[in-house]
């Protein structure tokens, strides 16, 4: 398959092209030439848009599908798809499966969904047997099958020697340990941040301290057994403090956060709305400031979608028994793009969801120069558009989107020697 991606403005912090408007011959998955104008055969597709641009394809870090298990939530194949819609050319499955992602057998079955598909799915297998927290799983053999990272997800380890051990293990090994930073005793029955909001409905409260005492112990034995961890889902203005000044004292230790926690805050819960119940919960502005100034000075690495689909049965009931979670890999950019305009800049908003996934995931980094392979999103950073429920290719709609104005949107993607317009 040839392809002409005509005058788009290259986004790559790592490519020398980066910021410049170009011509882009792409040949059977490689990037054949780059150049202001390029002459090409009859045989040859062309592709141009309106203020296109194009940037390494995006990457999101966390994402469920439930299969297998949930199938009712979300199938891969139809997960994949979602993915596809917001732009994503790969993702990071969490292994929130049943049965689980804990052994070899596993994975093939899981990333064999990916080798037909345009978006690639990398597989994140459970650090514990059935995220029991007890019994860490066969790192290695796991690794040599293709499991790029290992995580409980929202089930964060609890024992102290546990963790030390899994670090200590992932220290030898190419692949990461990520781990959700959430003390569970402290959390107990919490749903929504212990604050004034939580005061005021009369809910259980999920108090900052939960997050920042386990972040606590991660930074301690990183920082003792010399290993590596990524910080998942960082909610507060203390966690941020706190691994900004790991990252200054030397320690190896990467974070994400999810895009909601970034924007939104406790104030979306007061009519008891679940769509808005996530975990970690959304917190106050002053945490949304110190997030955003996280990003900005580089302290939090990655945006995550941290897509969940649940069934509606799950979602539209009494809010103490409503599940955790939201979609979001189809409104990703449009609302990371939009909240974050004036903060970032468009190379580093795409650095947050392309570039730094794979650096931390420690994944080759395809940039844009010729020869490389072609792994590329296309978009306009400008297009304003109204999120619809028929924009949800998730067969889950628990998003709390639908109705709002976007910026920026996915016109296109190129991997696997596939070209999807979306």
């Amino acid at each position: 398959m040839k392809i002409l991606i005509k005058q788009a403005k290259i986004i790559d912090s790592s490519s020398k092209h980066n910021n410049k408007i170009c011509d882009i011959l792409i040949n059977n998955n490689k990037i054949e030439k780059i150049a202001k104008k390029i002459q090409i055969d009859s045989d040859t597709k062309i592709y141009k848009n309106e203020n296109l641009h194009v940037s390494q394809g995006w990457f999101d870090m966390h994402v469920n599908f439930g299969q297998p298990g949930f199938e009712q939530r979300e199938t891969i194949e139809n997960g994949l798809n979602a993915a596809a819609k917001g732009g994503f050319t790969e993702v990071l499955l969490m292994p929130n499966t049943n049965p689980s992602i804990d052994n070899s057998s596993m994975i093939d079955f899981i990333k064999g969904f990916s080798k037909r598909n345009v978006v690639k799915i990398q597989v994140a297998g459970n650090l514990t047997f059935s995220q029991e927290g007890k019994n860490i799983v066969e790192i290695h053999d796991m690794t040599n099958n293709g499991c790029i990272a290992f995580t409980d997800d929202k089930k964060s380890i609890q024992n102290n020697e546990l963790m030390k051990i899994a670090l200590l293990y992932i220290k030898n090994s190419n692949s990461l340990l990520m781990n959700f930073p959430n003390d569970s005793k402290i959390q107990k029955n919490g749903v929504i941040n212990e604050g004034k909001i939580s005061t005021q409905l009369g809910l259980k409260g999920i108090p900052n301290i939960a997050e920042e005492m386990m972040l606590d112990r991660d930074i301690t034995l990183c920082d003792y057994t010399e290993s590596k961890i990524h910080e998942s889902y960082i909610s507060t203005e203390r966690s941020v403090d706190k691994i900004k000044k790991a990252k200054e004292k030397g320690i190896n230790i990467t974070s994400d956060v999810a895009l909601h926690n970034i924007f939104l805050t406790e104030e979306q819960v007061n009519n008891f709305d679940t769509r808005f119940k996530v975990l970690p919960p959304l917190r106050t502005k002053k945490d949304n400031k110190a997030i955003i100034n996280g990003l900005k000075d580089g302290t939090i690495d990655v945006i995550t979608s941290d897509h969940n689909p649940f069934e509606e049965e799950t979602k539209k009931l009494e809010f103490d028994n409503a599940e955790f979670g939201i979609i979001g890999l189809e409104s990703a950019f449009g609302l990371i793009n939009k909240h974050l305009e004036k903060h970032l800049t468009l190379n580093e908003i795409i650095d947050k969801i392309s570039n730094n996934p794979r650096k931390i995931l420690g994944l080759k980094n395809n940039s844009i120069e010729e020869g490389n392979y072609a792994n590329l999103t296309l978009f306009n950073p400008s297009n304003k558009w109204e999120f619809k429920e028929n924009d949800i290719v998730s067969k889950s709609k628990n998003s709390p989107f639908v109705g709002e104005e976007l910026k920026g949107k996915a016109l296109a993607i190129y991997n696997n020697n596939r070209f999807k317009e979306l």
